[in-house]
């Protein structure tokens, strides 16, 4: 499974061709009465959707986490220690503008003399670590089981699930296809490619070879301004010849780069210290997720984070593509010994070959009190029937780790529409929702765009989480995630699920039955931390 977040490009690119603590209370409002607040009916302004994760549901109709009250009501004047957090991801943006002030230092290396100072067996690792090297695209688990071939674990499974995923792709293909010719016919005929849709409209009707193509541009120019097409059409570009050419293309070896044996978790010296990668866009998805978490709260620039007193760790470990379960469970292992308290891992597939790996990481941030909070995933799947990894249990069986959280994503939408409809679910295998819809965070070279997924959830929680580690060090990861599970807002209204889109009550799509909130998890803490 491509990484865990689902752009905006994808839908509309479809839709083109087709016609002290403060007030001693655990919650803002009584829980039996909330489920009966009005709903928000009129536009969300531009200021309040660019932060409306951080908005509390009560006094702004949206199901926000209450981050700003947390600081207004509770947190003014005091001053928490720095914790630092391990964002396992595609890699960050470290010169980002709204980042760098941010950004762990390694306090026992010296940058740029090629020597391991603190013995890590990580040469100038001054802000993280690149276990991806030069690599930036790559296979889908599924492509690489099936191209070891028969007797393989989980052959005949991922060859189905291949080809049903080259079957999908073809339409996608004919409509991208569709798209771009009829775009350079127009561009043609401009001698331009920025055309407006008056001079689309302007077309004589004599010119019957543009008939489709002015249909079609009618039709996107007039919800879309050019610019914003071109960008939306550039990612579906990424998005549907990635596909092709590397994700699900049997051929490609995209890890020879690298220089190591991927099936071989002792063969560990590899990668390098460019935490970024080879190409800053690739940066996007690590750089959104680090934002979300820790982008400078007050600034004006962009948006706002979560938490004020992070340290992001980069670690690349996720290409364009599946990520190499060896990657993740090294990746984990070295932000828990360079002194990472919460890890962020907004990444996931539906196939893994070396779990156990992963398996033994997660277990070994659990007994070095480290909290590990991972994205649901995107597929609209129960995850009580479906794997994905990584989780805390597969198949039913009891958690193996006590230190994991797993999150689904809401949209800014209170009510029936409140799941974001990409969003895994599970009473039993995930345990929390938080926003993951429409989040403005950082993007590479100083920019900032809306993203969308549960990988966007899973760091607004990490956020929470560093926020509670932060202010209340005595508490253990445990205890943290225990607060964050039991102070979430309650709620029993029926929403909108799965890939059928059936109605289920919002208290059975995950263990907790609530939505994370910043505001009522503090208060829990201050009450914990006093025991």
């Amino acid at each position: 499974m491509k990484r865990i977040f689902r752009p905006l490009y994808l839908s509309l690119a479809f839709a083109f061709t087709l016609a002290s603590c403060g007030p001693q209370k655990m919650v803002s409002t009584p829980v039996e009465n909330i489920d009966n607040l009005p709903l928000k009916t009129t536009p969300v302004a531009e200021n309040d959707l660019k932060r409306w994760s951080h908005l509390d549901l009560v006094k702004d109709t949206l199901p926000g986490m209450s981050v700003d009250k947390a600081y207004t009501e509770l947190l003014k004047g005091k001053k928490g220690q720095k914790v630092i957090v391990g964002i396992v991801d595609s890699g960050v943006d470290i010169n980002h503008e709204d980042l760098k002030a941010v950004i762990w230092t390694n306090p026992k290396e010296i940058a740029g003399n090629g020597i391991d100072d603190d013995k890590n067996g990580y040469i100038d690792d001054m802000h993280g670590w690149n276990f991806l090297g030069n690599a930036v695209h790559e296979q889908l688990e599924m492509t690489r089981i099936v191209k070891k071939g028969p007797g393989t674990p989980d052959y005949d499974k991922a060859k189905a699930k291949l080809e049903e995923e080259l079957k999908g792709l073809t339409p996608q293909k004919q409509q991208l296809d569709f798209i771009v010719n009829a775009e350079k016919q127009l561009a043609t005929y401009f001698k331009k490619s920025n055309f407006t849709l008056e001079e689309v409209k302007a077309i004589p009707a004599t010119e019957t070879s543009l008939a489709q193509a002015k249909a079609m541009f009618t039709q996107i120019l007039s919800s879309t301004p050019k610019a914003e097409f071109d960008a939306q059409i550039e990612e579906f570009k990424d998005y549907v010849y990635g596909q092709m050419n590397y994700n699900l293309n049997v051929e490609y070896d995209g890890r020879s780069i690298v220089g190591d044996n991927p099936n071989d978790i002792k063969d560990t010296k590899y990668g390098n210290n460019n935490v970024v990668g080879p190409e800053p866009k690739e940066a996007k998805h690590g750089t959104h997720v680090a934002g979300i978490v820790a982008q400078v709260r007050g600034n004006n620039k962009g948006g706002d984070g979560v938490t004020n007193n992070a340290q992001i760790m980069a670690v690349r470990a996720v290409p364009n593509g599946d990520e190499y379960d060896k990657d993740i469970a090294l990746g984990i292992r070295y932000a828990v010994d360079n002194g990472a308290k919460v890890i962020n891992g907004s990444f996931g597939k539906y196939f893994s070959q070396n779990k156990e790996w992963v398996i033994d990481a997660i277990k070994y941030a659990e007994s070095k009190d480290v909290l590990v909070v991972i994205a649901a995933g995107n597929e609209s799947y129960d995850l009580d029937v479906t794997n994905k990894y990584p989780n805390d249990t597969y198949d039913g069986s009891p958690e193996y780790a006590k230190n994991v959280l797993i999150i689904g994503a809401l949209s800014p939408a209170y009510g029936s529409k409140m799941v974001a409809s990409f969003s895994n679910y599970g009473k039993n295998n995930v345990d929390i929702f938080a926003p993951g819809d429409k989040i403005y965070a950082t993007t590479p070279l100083n920019t900032y765009e809306y993203l969308q997924g549960t990988s966007m959830a899973s760091p607004n929680v990490a956020g929470v989480a560093t926020l509670i580690r932060s202010y209340y060090p005595n508490l253990t990861a445990v205890q943290v995630k225990q607060i964050i599970m039991e102070s979430g807002t309650p709620l029993k209204n029926q929403v909108i699920i799965g890939e059928d889109k059936h109605k289920a009550n919002f208290a059975d799509a995950s263990k907790s039955g609530r939505i994370v909130n910043a505001y009522n998890a503090l208060l829990l803490a201050e009450k914990m931390s006093k025991k």
